[in-house]
């Protein structure tokens, strides 16, 4: 009898546990984050600080569905083509700092998340910024490459697709810079790790499409505002939030 009492106290603790995980609010910082520094960057009920690279308003493809900032299928576009929709958080530049977002991909979705983003008239948001991939790693046209599965540095370091999750499912990455000194981390395991300015950011630019990208070649910024990708696909994007180092 005893066992058994025990055994139901243990499941109710499971299950309350549960079901507090489950009604955790988003978009909203704990005191202890509070504490830590960390700052909301999207409240989840509008666009406020965020706006169109190289413009002043949000794109029309963007809306806000489930908490989340969703960028949709642009009017008139196929799937992979972009609809000028990239937006970044323009109230401020970045240098050192630990970003937090939560991204969800639609099935064969594709897009990305840029850091030290320098706008440049008449040029995409990846032009002049590195890019953390966002992926449907299974079924996107784009996972034949290694270095563009979800939470790679695009095109120059590959992550570990066994820490993402399916198309449909949440999934959390973490961009670290400090010094320089770059991690990612996806779903709680970091999955690759490189340092901005050095011979080795050189030679991976070099073996990467971006070799002849003026914004790279120049040299990237080492500061900048913090983007998303339009690339033509359903993403969600949450939990959106920053701490400066």
């Amino acid at each position: 009898m005893r066992r058994s009492i025990l055994s139901a106290i243990f499941m109710a603790a499971i299950t309350l546990g549960a079901i507090s995980a489950s009604a955790q609010k988003v978009n909203q910082l704990t005191k202890k984050e509070k504490k830590q520094g960390w700052e909301l960057l999207f409240n989840g009920s509008d666009f406020d600080g965020w706006r169109q690279c190289n413009g002043e308003t949000m794109p029309p493809n963007w809306t806000i569905e489930d908490d989340a900032m969703k960028v949709l299928l642009g009017e008139g576009k196929q799937p992979g083509q972009g609809a000028n929709g990239d937006i970044l958080y323009g109230e401020k530049k970045y240098q050192d700092f630990e970003l937090s977002i939560d991204w969800k991909a639609s099935d064969q979705g594709n897009s990305g998340i840029f850091y030290y983003v320098r706008e440049v008239p008449g040029q995409p948001i990846y032009f002049a910024a590195p890019e953390v991939q966002v992926l449907d790693n299974e079924n996107a046209s784009d996972n034949k490459i290694d270095t563009h599965l979800a939470g790679s540095l695009y095109d120059m370091i590959a992550a570990d697709p066994a820490t993402v999750n399916p198309a449909g499912s949440w999934n959390t990455v973490v961009i670290k810079v400090k010094d320089g000194k770059a991690t990612h981390t996806m779903n709680g395991t970091e999955v690759l790790s490189y340092t901005l300015w050095t011979p080795e950011w050189d030679e991976l630019v070099q073996n990467s499409k971006f070799k002849s990208f003026p914004g790279f070649t120049e040299g990237i910024a080492r500061e900048g505002y913090i983007g998303l990708q339009d690339h033509g696909y359903p993403i969600w994007f949450r939990n959106v939030k920053i701490r400066e180092l």
